[in-house]
């Protein structure tokens, strides 16, 4: 089904796992450690694909252009949704094409409910720069208990979606989260792991899977909220960009590194129970 076919039927969920790698995602699916990841995920697998950017401001701005991240493999990749622009290589006859600027403005504009929760310091709203992204949208929700130093931040979003989707707002959703849990700092998701400001230990490759692993105990309480409206739910889950611990000396994001370029991506539709 193309895309803007499913504008009448369904709600829409984007969920971005913020700085998730596809190498760690792989292999916690591959042993077994992510069920419920693998219950989701066509084929019970990740698909491999390059982010548009390499940390969290510039990726979102392009992926809510329509510029999600781009299949692994070589050729011209035809795009879900696309802002309009001249000379668009990749807006093939079965892409939704809009005249907005973002796929946000353009579902507003067709009637859809949006909401944003969101998660890393781009959407805390706390500056002018914090308040771009969130500001697409026609509600928007952050705060320190749904940001990256809170380890509960995943349930919290989670507990601010099913408060805010409680109502009996008739319109279809676009539903957007962006899950710090992956993101620095991560450590506290190691079992055993305690810290304080002055004694915090490093994150690392077995920190950013057991975020990962944290993050998929808690998407049977993400699918019921999202599921809780009459229509069923066309998601888009992947990551932004990866992240460095050490790999060829380099560490964190925002540089061209192949463990930051890679990014696990799905796309499903959640029904209704």
């Amino acid at each position: 089904m193309r895309f803007a076919d499913l504008l009448a039927t369904h709600d829409l969920a984007f969920v971005v796992l913020d700085t998730l790698r596809y190498d760690v995602a792989a292999t916690e699916l591959a042993a077994g450690r992510t069920p419920n990841l693998a219950a989701l995920l066509p084929g019970g697998r990740w698909e491999r694909r390059h982010a548009p950017a390499s940390f969290t401001y510039p990726s979102h701005h392009a992926m809510f252009a329509g510029f999600l991240p781009t299949p692994a493999e070589p050729g011209r990749h035809p795009r879900l949704f696309a802002a309009d622009f001249p000379g668009a290589a990749t807006a093939g006859e079965d892409t939704w094409v809009f005249p907005e600027a973002t796929v946000v403005e353009a579902l507003a504009a067709r009637g859809h409910r949006t909401l944003c929760v969101g998660g890393v310091g781009f959407f805390n709203k706390q500056t002018a720069l914090g308040r771009v992204l969130p500001g697409l949208f026609e509600e928007s929700h952050w705060a320190p208990e749904t940001g990256v130093t809170d380890p509960d931040a995943f349930a919290n979003q989670i507990a601010v979606l099913a408060e805010r989707l409680a109502g009996d707002d008739p319109r279809p959703r676009f539903v957007f989260v962006d899950v710090p849990t992956l993101h620095q700092p991560n450590h506290f998701h190691l079992d055993g792991v305690a810290s304080t400001p002055e004694t915090r230990p490093p994150d690392t490759l077995a920190s950013h899977a057991a975020a990962l692993r944290h993050v998929d105990a808690h998407l049977p309480a993400l699918v019921d909220v999202l599921t809780s409206g009459p229509r069923p739910v066309f998601t888009i889950l992947c990551s932004d960009h990866g992240t460095a611990y050490g790999d060829d000396g380099h560490s964190g994001h925002r540089l061209g590194h192949e463990v930051v370029w890679t990014v696990p991506y799905a796309q499903f539709t959640l029904e209704k129970p």
